[in-house]
């Protein structure tokens, strides 16, 4: 039962993770790149649970609508988050590999589902089959849903950054951070607010995520072979594209 179990705790998130690595169609990611990320976002649910322990705890109000806000975006958002980009910047920034656009998503969503890896995996293991497929349709495209909107501005912000355009890749890096902070405070808003009757809207949210993720998804995997941060690259991807 435990490896039945097990299994399906990771399915979800490797799952993912394949589907992002084929739709980076230009110059595939090397797997050992993508292995240390997946375990540094592991290792980031570390230090976001005892920042979200302290942060609890210091809770300005104990009203339920209140609270559940309070503890969705300044402490599950705003926690996770911050930490994920963290070890997503220390994992990847100065890698040579990060020389594309899509390459910011894939090491966004990577990061975002080693994360949600770790957690599905003590949520499951405790709580069941029915916790098992509610969070691999839910809770773990949820981590995926942010690592996308963190990948594309922390992809923005590496060009500009090569580019010496400072203050630019500044606003991306705060994008990276607030939009999926936003997104992931929705959800969890909802989600614990749904005694009150948002489990129809937090539905509805997470397929308008589906739907806006993988659109996104596809528009700059469509788009990544002109937007190579190297001269080089793109001189390389137009003499490809004349053999053919």
């Amino acid at each position: 039962m435990e490896t039945k179990l097990l299994f399906l705790a990771l399915i979800p998130g490797i799952l993912i993770i394949i589907y992002i690595f084929r739709k980076d169609k230009v110059e595939h990611e090397p797997w050992p790149l993508l292995i240390k990320l997946l375990i540094f976002g592991a290792i980031s649910c570390i230090p976001a649970m005892f920042a979200e322990q302290f942060m609890s705890s210091v809770a300005p109000t104990q009203d339920p609508i209140p609270y559940a806000i309070y503890e969705a975006f300044l402490v599950a958002a705003l926690c996770e988050e911050f930490f994920k980009y963290v070890l997503l910047r220390l994992g990847s920034w100065r890698n040579r590999n990060f020389d594309y656009r899509f390459d910011g998503i894939v090491y966004g969503v990577s990061v975002a589902v080693g994360f949600a890896l770790l957690e599905n995996v003590l949520y499951v293991m405790e709580g069941g089959v029915y916790v098992a497929l509610m969070r691999g349709v839910l809770a773990v495209p949820l981590h995926a849903f942010c690592g996308v909107f963190m990948g594309v501005f922390y992809g923005a912000a590496k060009r500009y950054s090569i580019e010496g355009r400072h203050s630019q890749s500044l606003r991306a890096t705060l994008m990276a951070l607030i939009v999926p902070m936003i997104i992931h405070g929705i959800y969890d808003s909802l989600a614990f607010l749904g005694e009150y009757g948002t489990t129809i809207v937090l539905l509805a949210f997470v397929l308008f995520m589906y739907i806006v993720a993988i659109r996104v998804v596809n528009k700059f995997s469509r788009e990544d072979w002109s937007a190579a941060f190297y001269r080089q690259n793109l001189a390389g991807n137009d003499a490809i594209d004349g053999e053919k």
